[in-house]
């Protein structure tokens, strides 16, 4: 059966949701679809669910750090299945709940995989949907590993669901995934190893903090491996045996679990999209400035299955959805800002960057000033035991501008929140240390960064 609409938007994650929910409330007769149970990645499958274990991580932590300044540990560990039946308190009612919000507001709903079969219709569960739009937020997917034995590593979606965790967890890639549940994993206590195919994991933060973190991780007992490649995944009757090449030898590693930890890429295989004239790179969805689909101007494009300028996180999936709603409604007028967007890596400690690194800073001609702290040794990283926190501050000498902040210590998710506000706003330097902060509190070492 045919239907037709003003808009079908493909997924339900933030950016989705945004753009159905605004456009329906603009009075357009609007169509929302997904393969997947409705929420979409952060809300089922990537942060929230991830930030609840970490808490866990993050108590077993903290009281170790205290350990001989007043605290005893000795009783204190995770007991994994409740702490996954408290995951689920949060996970489970979202698909019913966010469908039944879309219905609430008039908004037609549709499980099953969409297919363009033109340049604004699409083909889903047997029917077809017309539309004088179609919005584009599918999100992304975990690449596809090109090694033998690859169907025996689970993704992190698949990590998050597990009713047991195994004792022995090898991470096949250095990023996101594989440093923030190698921080859980090895807080419940099991044995973990991660296997990097670069020279320096985590490349899109400073360097110099990246190189704290990883011996931080290392000293939680963690075994790192940079220039690692994963050769083979093989099953046997014990568990799985991995094959890496690692600075020219063969290695080995016996294990119970592989988790696919090495990056991820635009949701767009099952969508036909050729089929709908819209192209993409391996970046994503080619869009212009305005998150048009630049060859089927009926088309647009936002969160992590767009190929724009902004990092992939969930508020920028927020903030590209408002754009998009904002165009449709009114004609292509409003641009994304990327300004003061924080992004934080939640291991124990967490790792966070706001702006510029010092060498894009340079690599782009800039007159720059970089000041890096080491805080090990001050207070408020002291008070609480933790051993590994430093920051790095990169100044435009000429404005006093903030091009860039980066953080690894307590409380970094919240203070980077605070720099990235005052590069959103255009705050200079001088500006910054004039905040004066409850003490003590985290806020109130910022103006000592500066």
């Amino acid at each position: 059966m045919d239907q037709t609409f003003d808009l079908v938007v493909l997924g339900t994650g933030t950016a989705a949701s945004g753009v159905a929910t605004t456009c329906r409330a603009a009075g357009w007769s609007v169509a929302i679809i997904d393969e997947l149970p409705f929420g979409g990645t952060c809300a089922l499958r990537g942060c929230d669910p991830k930030k609840v274990l970490r808490r866990a991580a993050e108590v077993i932590d903290a009281a170790r750090l205290m350990r001989g300044k007043g605290l005893s540990d000795s009783d204190l560990s995770i007991d994994w299945p409740k702490l996954m039946a408290f995951k689920r308190e949060f996970t489970d009612p979202v698909p019913a709940r966010r469908e039944a919000g879309f219905v609430d507001k008039g908004i037609a709903t549709f499980n099953g995989t969409a297919k363009f079969v033109g340049k604004t219709s699409i083909a889903v569960g047997g029917e077809r949907l017309d539309a004088r739009h179609v919005v584009i937020a599918t999100g992304a997917k975990p690449v596809p590993l090109p090694l033998a034995g690859s169907e025996h590593v689970i993704t992190s979606t698949a990590f998050l669901e597990l009713e047991e965790l195994p004792k022995r967890i090898l991470f096949i890639g250095g990023g996101f995934v594989s440093f923030e549940f190698a921080h859980i994993g090895a807080r419940a206590g099991a044995d973990v190893v991660v296997l990097d195919r670069g020279t320096h994991p985590l490349p899109a933060f400073d360097p110099d903090l990246v190189a704290q973190l990883v011996e931080r991780t290392r000293r939680l007992g963690v075994t790192f491996h940079p220039n690692a490649a994963v050769e083979a995944v093989e099953k046997t009757k014990d568990g799985v045996i991995v094959v890496a090449a690692i600075d020219g030898t063969t290695q080995t590693f016996a294990v119970d679990l592989v988790v696919h930890g090495a990056g991820r890429a635009p949701a767009v295989d099952a969508l036909d999209i050729e089929a709908g004239n819209v192209r993409a790179s391996k970046k994503g969805i080619e869009v212009n400035e305005f998150l048009q689909s630049v060859s089927n101007p009926a088309v647009y494009a936002a969160g992590d299955v767009a190929a724009t300028a902004g990092p992939p996180l969930t508020p920028v999936a927020g903030l590209e959805g408002a754009v998009v709603a904002s165009n449709l409604l009114k004609g292509n007028h409003d641009r994304p800002d990327y300004t003061g967007v924080p992004s934080a890596i939640f291991t124990i400690p967490a790792l966070t960057r706001v702006g510029l690194l010092e060498s894009e800073a340079r690599d782009q001609g800039r007159d720059v000033t970089c000041k890096f702290t080491d805080m090990s040794e001050w207070y408020s990283v002291e008070r609480v035991g933790e051993t590994h926190a430093a920051a790095k501050v990169v100044i435009e000498k000429k404005t006093e501008r903030i091009l860039g902040f980066h953080h690894l210590g307590p409380e970094s998710g919240e203070i980077v929140n605070l720099i990235g506000l005052a590069m959103r706003t255009d705050l200079r330097v001088p500006d910054v240390k004039k905040m004066i902060s409850a003490y003590p509190s985290a806020g109130s070492d910022i103006g000592y960064l500066l």
